[in-house]
């Protein structure tokens, strides 16, 4: 990811930019067939040779043409024909960013494989639910990757789409109104880098493409740190239901060798604020001085690279941490046997709704019992038992059979169909 953003990278698709508009411009009959294949032929550039001509002229598109005209020769003055220097790099980052998205969305794949098979693996490992921090009702641990599944794949979507938004071509001279350049010209340039013409690029083109593809980037992390919260909170001593992987070498403190902590996770919740830090210099972006300012272009030099290595990282580490998750079933069992029953109240409240008790009653009554079991302790379903007004409308067997654990797992199959199909 880093190599998209080196200078080598840079200048090579500045040169193709800028050799696809001689082809073109040769076929329009504009500048001779033979100044076109010289260029092609005759191109050299160094970077340390155009850093020292930027030194002097303090213009980088223009140094780079120099150092190309060094080696081209008489040739090199067909260059740049009716171009101004924002079609060379608006369109250059397009295919940067374009670059990127590749990576990225090899990176959410990844991601994904390692959820998906890590999701059938605990489909039916009941858990439990967690609603405010507190106990809920039972859901399976299967049943909570697949909603991270779901989740990354609506952010592979986005990505696919913002990266179409973002894979626009300017080759539009000043101010984008074609004086001096066909718009046949850019739509072969834009063809020939798998890009699309900007309908109005003004000289740049619009930032609002790029404040929606970094606000895409922002997104993704944001479901990365989601993700890597719920390691957190799992590995905490109190839970210790799943953690991240820990080596026999590894080493969790300075001072207190018992320590096992979640150390990558953390290091993700971090990465997802600095991907994130991103976007709103992006947005800001958008509001450039009429036909164009350079405002924006300090702002992306920066954001460019740090956002998608930032979130390359990121995914790449996170598939990590799920692929070597460790993930305890007995803990999780004993943690949903932990208060007696109580995650199962919902069921008792309906089945008596069902025997016959208003809600508001029926309410009351489980309250009653499930509030001492909170408080003091003890079995759920004896105190419903002894509870004269529960007792009234339910059998202990009726009671007893609102406590099967199997019954959360009726509709695992159908989640699962819904998410993987």
């Amino acid at each position: 990811m880093a190599a998209i953003w080196e200078p080598e990278n840079r200048f090579r698709i500045w040169f193709e930019i800028e050799a696809h508009a001689c082809d073109a411009l040769a076929i329009a009959g504009i500048i001779p067939q033979s100044a076109a294949k010289a260029i092609r032929e005759k191109a050299k550039w160094e970077i340390d040779r155009i850093d020292a001509i930027e030194r002097e002229i303090h213009h980088d598109v223009v140094a780079f043409l120099t150092n190309l005209a060094e080696h081209i020769g008489p040739e090199a003055r067909f260059l740049h024909q009716g171009m101004t220097s924002s079609d060379v790099l608006d369109t250059c980052l397009a295919v940067q960013l374009k670059q990127a998205s590749e990576m990225l969305l090899a990176d959410i794949d990844g991601l994904l494989a390692a959820l998906k098979k890590r999701a059938f693996e605990f489909k039916n490992t009941l858990t439990i639910g967690r609603s405010h921090g507190i106990h809920a009702e039972p859901t399976t641990f299967g049943v909570k990757l697949a909603g991270f599944y779901a989740e990354f794949t609506r952010a592979r979507a986005r990505l696919v789409a913002a990266t179409e938004e973002i894979a626009t071509c300017a080759i539009s001279g000043a101010v984008g109104t074609f004086a001096n350049v066909p718009p046949a010209i850019e739509e072969y340039v834009a063809k020939a880098l798998g890009l699309k013409p900007e309908p109005v690029s003004t000289q740049v083109i619009p930032r609002d493409r790029h404040a929606m593809y970094f606000a895409t980037l922002g997104v993704i992390a944001s479901s990365v740190e989601r993700l890597a919260i719920e390691v957190r909170h799992l590995q905490r001593t109190e839970v210790r239901e799943a953690e991240e992987y820990f080596s026999p070498t590894q080493k969790g403190s300075s001072a207190m060798p018992h320590k096992r902590n979640p150390v990558l996770s953390e290091n993700l919740t971090g990465l997802a604020r600095l991907v994130r830090s991103h976007v709103v210099p992006a947005m800001e972006n958008v509001a450039l001085w009429h036909e164009r300012d350079i405002s924006h272009s300090a702002v992306e030099r920066v954001i460019g690279p740090d956002a998608t290595i930032g979130l390359d990282f990121a995914l790449a580490r996170m598939t990590s941490v799920i692929d070597r998750l460790l993930v305890y079933p007995d803990a999780m069992q004993r943690n949903l046997d932990k208060l007696g029953g109580l995650h199962n109240s919902q069921r008792v409240l309906l089945a008596l709704t069902q025997a016959g008790m208003s809600r508001e009653d029926a309410y009351r009554a489980v309250q009653r019992s499930a509030m001492e079991v909170w408080q003091k302790g003890g079995n759920f379903v004896a105190l419903l038992k002894a509870d004269k007004e529960v007792a009234a409308h339910m059998t202990p067997e009726l009671i007893e059979a609102q406590f099967d654990d199997s019954y959360h797992l009726g509709q695992v199959d159908t989640i699962f169909k819904r998410v993987f199909g």
